[in-house]
């Protein structure tokens, strides 16, 4: 195991609900994703870390919910992204085949940043280290429900997430009574279709 996954493991605990990578989907991605990312893949599977907080996924089974959140907008046109990590409450890390770690998107409040960024092939590898290493529980933690809603709810499964109802977009609350454990794929789509998709005041964007 290299430092950096050792460094996410010694952070957030071992990983809950792995599941083995086939090496099918490891050369589907050869040409898309860093080595470094299929090199995780293959030695530690896709899994929850921080008990469920944080999810390296299976991107093939976000494709949908990537072309609902971006299609149309200029973002679809600037690079191919793939949706390679999550949290709990929602927060997509999405990879460009071009430019990296470029887009966050928030579903619960529709909003995204964008980072402008320019790496060769061989800075992609670090990049995706960097990511890993950027990693903290705090920052995915929204309003500090995490561990309340795994106590509540019981802890989260590979396709799942907790989602508020009624959505936030919709005027509901940020409570703990309104959140349910839900089918991530299946509340993502529900959220990118509740409004226009926009930029933090603070984020880049593309062209």
């Amino acid at each position: 195991m290299d430092k950096v996954f050792a460094n996410l493991i010694e952070n957030f605990g071992p990983p809950i609900d792995r599941r083995e990578v086939p090496g099918s989907t490891i050369e589907k991605y050869r040409d898309k994703l860093p080595p470094k990312l299929l090199e995780y893949w293959s030695e530690h599977g896709w899994g929850g870390y921080g008990e469920g907080i944080f999810w390296l996924v299976n991107p093939q089974e976000y494709d949908a919910v990537v072309s609902c959140w971006i299609a149309g907008t200029a973002l679809a046109s600037y690079d191919n992204y793939h949706l390679v990590a999550r949290s709990a409450f929602g927060d997509l890390y999405l990879w460009g085949e071009k430019t990296g770690f470029s887009l966050e998107i928030t579903s619960v409040g529709s909003q995204y940043i964008f980072y402008r960024t320019e790496f060769t092939k061989e800075q992609l590898n670090t990049e995706l280290q960097g990511f890993i290493l950027s990693r903290e529980v705090e920052s995915m933690d929204f309003n500090g429900l995490f561990n309340p809603a795994k106590e509540k709810l019981g802890r989260l499964k590979h396709d799942e997430m907790y989602g508020f109802f009624p959505a936030l977009m919709l005027g509901g609350a940020d409570s703990l009574q309104h959140l349910k454990k839900v089918s991530a794929v299946e509340h993502l789509i529900f959220l990118a279709q509740l409004t226009d998709l926009q930029p933090y005041s603070f984020s880049e964007q593309p062209d």
